[in-house]
């Protein structure tokens, strides 16, 4: 039975489609004479070329700035820029921060660090140690605050341990050796001449829009 029909659907006349789709270029080619189609000027292929780019740029912007939206941060790092070895660490969290995006980053070497955004901690306090904020607005430091922070991006095993005593208090002195010398480690002068730079760049930033150190 199903080869009779196949059969018979096989003799009925197919219409003949003078409207073919326009699918693509291969499309009309195939239909129509090549005489039919004027090649594009230079300017049309040019039109073409952008918008073809257009369609496949777009879309990747929109990720890459889906990837550095801080909308849903669950805690937020406050890392002192001008720090080659504390960058190091905060370039590695940031790269593993874009499957994530539970971190906010906030660099108190900027001109535009505000510690009214932050919870009220100025410069010279933030600093002094590593500190981090959580959403709901607990501030966190020291050890703790690299356990929070890793914690956010399923790093979490590097400083379980330091959860436990005595183990957190050993690696909350270390830490403290660390933060208290780490100008001198990193080649920079004294806290006391880094505020007073910045005092005067303020003074300086009150009459100019020329606010670079």
């Amino acid at each position: 039975m199903s080869l009779r029909v196949a059969a018979a659907a096989s003799r009925i006349p197919r219409p003949h489609s003078h409207n073919p789709p326009f699918l693509s270029l291969s499309t009309l080619k195939f239909h129509f004479p090549p005489s039919h189609l004027p090649l594009p000027t230079r300017s049309q292929r040019y039109n073409i070329r952008a918008i073809s780019e257009a369609t496949h740029v777009e879309p990747q912007l929109s990720k890459n700035q889906q990837k550095e939206s801080h909308k849903d941060w669950k805690i937020k790092m406050l890392y002192d820029g001008d720090c080659p070895l504390c960058m190091r660490e905060v370039n590695m969290l940031r790269e593993r921060n874009k499957s994530y995006g539970t971190i906010k980053f906030v660099d108190i070497s900027s001109d535009g660090y505000s510690p009214q955004d932050n919870q009220g901690l100025d410069y010279e306090t933030v600093m002094g140690r590593i500190h981090a904020i959580l959403s709901d607005g607990t501030v966190v430091t020291d050890v703790e605050a690299f356990r929070r922070l890793y914690e956010h991006v399923d790093l979490g095993w590097v400083y379980a341990i330091t959860k436990y005593e005595p183990i957190a208090k050993f690696a909350d002195s270390i830490y403290g050796v660390w933060a208290k010398y780490r100008l001198q480690i990193t080649g920079r002068p004294p806290i006391e001449e880094i505020l007073e730079a910045r005092k005067k760049k303020g003074e300086v930033c009150k009459d100019s829009n020329a606010c670079k150190m």
